[in-house]
């Protein structure tokens, strides 16, 4: 799907910037310009938009999320998110059958306490590939108790399964959603748990849209629950991602996978993608490792009374 270049006045208009509440401004002027393949005119004219900035060390540092989003929403075709998503979702307009087969994942996650309190024990929310057909083998668990940083390693094996919704009413609330018109942004993690205010916003997020389609698929009557895992198999395993789909238990008594954000991305990147798209609305395929985390809870705690979240790294390469 080809999109015009917008003007940045236009485009920052477009998107929805990150609330100061939950901004996190990292990335210096120098990093911005190169994501948006711009040069210092251009970021005078998104701060003049409204691009939210702080000045660290007589540096402007912006939000990262603010940087994606307006490189995807840009139109430009060689900005840094564009060309990173549309790696992204090349497989999409692939075959699906790609997506069915069993398929096996080198796990490995390093955990990273900030300021560290000491050694306490670590919490980890495991790959669970086995409750969808996978397996999950020679497991190595972050030691019980330790500090500063922990791993956990694993060769975990993933299958797809076709099994579309049959449920009229989940297909209708699904399509609802779809329809709804709201924007997909890249969202801060704890924002994402705030649904109800991305929602408001006119955004979405796939933590966020699937917590709020699994409030509506419960509200209908049906066992459901937001659950994170990682989409992986992504650039060797440099841009493995966490994610997030409601796991919702159809008529037919089948626990079945809704991946409600990746079928409205596949939709605005690609329109070669329907049949992906389709796949997303029930069945499960090999590039999502599900966690028993869920959708709104982290990957990962350390009980040693520090404040900061645990940093999770993954990085997960695909054995064959």
């Amino acid at each position: 799907m080809k999109i015009d270049a917008r003007a940045w006045e236009e485009v920052a208009d477009s998107i929805e910037f990150v609330p100061a509440a939950y901004s996190s401004k990292t990335r210096p002027e120098s990093a911005a310009q190169e994501m948006l393949r711009c040069g210092p005119g251009d970021i005078e004219t998104l701060v003049a938009a409204g691009l939210p900035f702080d000045v660290q060390s007589g540096v402007r540092h912006f939000d990262v999320n603010d940087l994606y989003n307006l490189g995807m929403y840009s139109g430009r075709s060689n900005t840094q998110p564009e060309l990173a998503f549309r790696m992204l979702f090349r497989f999409a307009g692939r075959p699906v059958e790609d997506l069915l087969h069993p398929k096996s994942w080198d796990f490995q996650v390093r955990l990273d306490c900030a300021e560290c309190g000491g050694a306490a024990p670590w919490h980890f929310e495991a790959p669970d590939a086995v409750r969808f057909g996978g397996a999950v083998t020679d497991v190595v668990a972050p030691t019980r108790v330790s500090e500063g940083t922990a791993e956990y390693t694993a060769t975990v094996t993933t299958t797809g399964v076709r099994t579309p919704l049959v449920s009229t009413e989940l297909r209708r609330l699904t399509r609802d959603y779809l329809e709804a018109g709201y924007r997909w942004q890249m969202i801060p993690v704890a924002m994402q748990a705030d649904y109800q205010l991305v929602h408001r916003l006119g955004s979405t997020s796939c933590i966020a849209a699937s917590l709020l389609l699994a409030e509506r698929f419960r509200a209908a009557g049906h066992r459901a629950e937001a659950k994170r895992g990682w989409f992986c198999g992504v650039l060797g395993g440099a841009l493995d991602l966490p994610h997030a789909s409601v796991e919702v238990e159809d008529d037919d008594g089948v626990l079945k996978t809704v991946d409600i954000a990746k079928a409205q991305l596949a939709a605005r990147l690609s329109s070669d993608t329907k049949a992906f798209q389709e796949l997303c609305l029930g069945s499960i395929y090999n590039k999502v490792i599900p966690s028993t985390a869920s959708g709104n809870a982290p990957f990962a705690t350390h009980e040693c009374g520090s404040r900061m979240p645990v940093h999770v790294r993954a990085d997960i390469r695909s054995l064959r």
